[in-house]
């Protein structure tokens, strides 16, 4: 019989997750997600052009910054002033590729969506928590273009979430927290679609080397979180506004 998490769950079990749509005043899409004791705020900032190199193709583009704040961590974290370190630049390209994922960059014609992650507390997660709350606060942005008829409904492709998985004293688990994180002998961040397709798999084996059989099994444990991810991320995104538009249907 495997031991106890710290926070009393099963294996399969996701932590307490909320997601609430729209707290910023002025982004075009906001989200603040809480996985746990994880707390992400995302926004969404459309953009009317897009980076030099991708001008007068026609096609728009979605990238994404991340960021721990100072007092998210159990000590303060200094503020990357002169740039991105590279543990940020990696997440920041992690979260933008996953975000592009769900987004048909032609029917977005030649503008650009920039979601902006800020990390108010991190306890496990931050990346995948990220790419789930930077979302919603991407279809909220979509969504207003859409309405505002500037783009098509085409514009949506599946949606997209992302979940941690690793095994702890030979137990697979769902979602880790920092403290089991710590102690995983394999540590993976899985990014899927609502479809069921992989866009990213990140994952390692920080001890001895890991069967396949084990990743079998931390997939199909990702595959259900994610699910339970994508309901929080629509009912999220249908409690934004439930009145707007109801005849338009967004993946």
């Amino acid at each position: 019989m495997s031991e106890p998490r710290p926070d009393g769950r099963a294996p399969h079990q996701l932590r307490p997750v909320v997601i609430q749509a729209n707290p910023v005043l002025h982004a075009e899409g906001s989200a603040l997600i809480r996985m746990g004791n994880t707390v992400v705020l995302c926004t969404a900032t459309v953009v009317e052009d897009v980076p030099p190199w991708l001008r007068g193709q026609g096609k728009g583009w979605v990238t994404a910054e991340y960021a721990l704040l100072p007092r998210s961590t159990h000590e303060r974290t200094p503020r990357e002033r002169s740039g991105a370190r590279g543990r940020t630049q990696e997440i920041q390209r992690l979260i933008g590729r996953s975000l592009r994922a769900a987004v048909d960059l032609e029917a977005l014609g030649e503008r650009m969506i920039i979601i902006d992650t800020d990390v108010l507390q991190a306890d496990g997660g931050t990346r995948t928590a990220a790419i789930t709350g930077g979302y919603v606060a991407l279809a909220l942005a979509l969504r207003r273009l859409v309405e505002a008829g500037e783009v098509t409904a085409h514009v949506f492709k599946p949606a997209v979430a992302a979940v941690s998985v690793g095994v702890v004293h030979d137990v697979p688990l769902l979602d880790l927290a920092y403290a089991e994180d710590l102690h995983a002998s394999v540590d993976m961040n899985v990014v899927m679609n609502a479809v069921g397709d992989f866009v990213e798999i990140q994952g390692t084996a920080e001890g001895d080397p890991f069967r396949r059989e084990v990743l079998d099994t931390l997939l199909d444990l990702a595959w259900q979180g994610i699910q339970e991810l994508l309901k929080v991320q629509q009912e999220a995104i249908r409690q934004a506004d439930p009145g707007a538009h109801p005849q338009l249907a967004f993946p």
